[in-house]
């Protein structure tokens, strides 16, 4: 009698999984274009202030343009900061702040006839809520890297406008101190595209 041998199916080597990641879009092209954008907004702030400050408080054609043309180009660059964001879903503060920059653009070519204290005005006003927005954006976008000089930024916007509504009732006022509110601006922007440079070497 011949016992039957016991079948057992074929051995197979067991496959290879391969798992791959593939970093999400959304939070790998942002950082590079915001730096971008921050080094274009330190060459213009630079580049700005230095008219503003030759020009002095001279309301003329060339002042009115320059103290519009700053809070409109503020909203071209929330514009393309927007477009880049658009992908993570936070832009609502983003367009908050193009709103105030267009008010404040149509209120400053309005004050601009009345003299430099209601520029003054207008101009702390909106320091104030785009500062405070500025502290807004900044804190929700802290995980990405590079953002505390932009924090900064805005709180030191906000103390800034209050300053210059108080000194809008000097005697004698004068726009140099809005020239020199860009450049420390500029400056942050500046620290900021360095930061965010340095964050994707850290990761």
């Amino acid at each position: 009698m011949v016992s039957a041998e016991p079948h057992f199916p074929p051995r197979h080597s067991p496959e290879r999984i391969i798992v791959t990641t593939v970093d999400s879009p959304a939070a790998g092209g942002i950082a590079p274009a915001l730096r971008q954008l921050y080094f274009v907004r330190f060459g213009f702030a630079i580049v700005w202030a230095a008219l503003l400050f030759a020009n002095k408080s001279d309301l003329g054609a060339l002042g009115v343009t320059l103290i519009v043309i700053y809070p409109l180009f503020d909203v071209g660059a929330a514009v393309v900061d927007a477009r880049s964001a658009n992908a993570t879903g936070s832009i609502r503060g983003l367009q908050v702040n193009m709103a105030i920059s267009l008010i404040a653009a149509v209120g400053l070519g309005i004050a601009g006839a009345s003299g430099v204290p209601a520029v003054l005005r207008v101009w702390g006003a909106w320091a104030i809520v785009s500062g405070i927005v500025q502290l807004i954006v900044g804190v929700s976008r802290r995980k990405m890297g590079g953002q505390w000089p932009m924090i900064l930024s805005g709180g030191i916007s906000v103390l800034a406008g209050a300053n210059f509504v108080v000194g809008a009732s000097a005697s004698d006022p004068k726009l140099t101190n809005v020239a020199g509110y860009a450049v420390l601006g500029g400056i942050f922007f500046l620290v900021s595209a360095l930061r965010l440079g340095r964050a994707p070497k850290a990761n």
